[in-house]
């Protein structure tokens, strides 16, 4: 799942990017309105974590959440904010954002909201992904191949989704990068060839087939009839 972040505060925007990271959802930071509008228009979010007070557009943060709910009417939006009064929680409510955090925060606490609003957001496809013999849960990350449960990090269920979100397609590690690790990740060489060798490791037992086809030079697909 992607997440955009839009936080003027430097310091503050790096350590949210990283704890989501840490989390398994990809994140993109922007520090302005017009940046953060570019984003919203280039890029389909899952959620969006929307600082009250930004550079930009008269309004800052507010009118971000206006444009935002505008142009779509059920991402999430979790405003984040240090002025703490019941008026401001009243109008970014009212602006559209569907929770409200007031800084300083436990992160801790804002994962769990994060959580909670992914699990309420309306979901255009059925949230159960099941490619053959292999079914993931999306608002629980349960996998499992059979009757067999499969324990994966966040970061391995990210990958193992979007391939079966796209089953039967060859997906690149370009593509894999992009879904699953945010747009300013580095270390591009091998980090995808790993993770599937990490998911084939735990989806895979010796007698079942591999549920996971690598097409050397072109990507990794997952079967239907797997």
């Amino acid at each position: 799942m992607r997440i955009l972040v839009v936080e003027d505060d430097l310091r503050i925007a790096d350590v949210l990017r990283r704890a989501l990271g840490e989390a398994g959802y990809a994140v993109d930071v922007t520090h302005s309105t017009s940046a953060a509008m570019e984003a919203f228009s280039v890029e389909k979010y899952d959620l969006v974590l929307l600082d009250l007070l930004l550079p930009g557009l008269p309004g800052g943060g507010m009118e971000v959440c206006r444009l935002i709910r505008a142009e779509n009417r059920d991402v999430p939006i979790l405003m984040l904010t240090a002025v703490d009064s019941p008026r401001n929680r009243v109008s970014g409510l009212d602006a559209g954002a569907d929770d409200y955090l007031t800084k300083p925060f436990h992160l801790q606490e804002l994962l769990a909201r994060v959580r909670a609003l992914l699990r309420r957001a309306p979901r255009a496809d059925h949230p159960i992904v099941t490619v053959g013999s292999v079914s993931l849960n999306p608002a629980t990350r349960a996998a499992s191949r059979g009757d067999r449960t499969i324990a994966l990090t966040s970061k391995e269920f990210a990958v193992l989704e979007y391939l079966m979100r796209n089953a039967g397609t060859i997906v690149s590690a370009s593509e894999l990068i992009d879904h699953a690790w945010d747009g300013n990740y580095e270390g591009y060489s091998n980090v995808v060839q790993t993770y599937i060798r990490y998911i084939r490791q735990k989806v895979n037992e010796p007698s079942e087939a591999d549920f996971i086809r690598t097409h050397r030079g072109m990507g990794y697909s997952v079967e239907p009839g797997a």
